[in-house]
């Protein structure tokens, strides 16, 4: 049965999903991190893979989610996009981060969304600032998005007023918290390391600010 905590378990077993014990990352958005999410993992384990995108499949019959186009956001999300829109025998674009600059020099690359209603796929949602630039990406080329689904959300407050003001529907796979309980129940994290992950997830940029480097 594929549900958000089998999807979690697959993501750490193939340890897409890792806990740091003392340095923390840092993310393109400036918080420190004390867990990474890595799904371009799942590729390279078609076993899982076809789990989670089985998985993507569930979440959009169960929540009735009606699109003419799959759209990937580039790099992450094009491969689950790519399989999602093979499997369901749906058209599939991607976004790119920036334009060429030689070309067509468009974000959108694969085909015309204009008047097509797009499901926007990516594989992780952090503060949401990749996913809502190609959500306007596509709104720039006359397509309606209302609906991303992601494997991963850590469902920071910030990312979800942001997709709430771009008036965009999230779905998650796997929210965080459910993984961060299957993963001490498979052991993958001490009790104390995921005491410190909820401390993140609620309030990541003060979990940032104590942790600084000291100048």
């Amino acid at each position: 049965m594929v549900n958000e905590r089998s999807i979690a378990r697959v993501l750490l077993t193939i340890n897409a999903i890792g806990f740091v014990k003392n340095d923390p990352i840092r993310f393109k958005s400036g918080i420190l991190s004390p867990v990474y999410t890595d799904n371009r993992k799942l590729p390279f384990f078609p076993k899982h893979w076809r789990i989670v995108l089985n998985g993507k499949r569930k979440l959009i019959k169960d929540r009735g989610l009606k699109f003419d186009v799959i759209a990937g956001v580039a790099a992450g999300g094009i491969p689950h996009s790519a399989a999602l829109g093979f499997i369901m025998k749906k058209p599939s674009v991607f976004i790119r981060k920036e334009t060429k600059d030689h070309g067509t020099a468009k974000l959108v690359e694969g085909g015309d969304v204009k008047n097509k209603t797009v499901l926007l796929i990516e594989d992780l949602v952090t503060m949401g600032g990749s996913s809502l630039s190609a959500v306007q990406a596509l709104r720039d080329e006359g397509a309606t998005v209302k609906d991303c689904l992601v494997i991963v959300n850590y469902g920071f407050p910030e990312s979800a007023r942001e997709f709430k003001k771009a008036k965009v529907n999230l779905h998650a796979l796997a929210p965080f918290t459910v993984i961060l309980t299957e993963a001490i129940s498979m052991k993958k994290c001490s009790a104390e390391q995921a005491q410190n992950v909820r401390e993140w997830l609620k309030d990541p940029w003060t979990w940032t600010k104590k942790r600084e480097p000291k100048k």
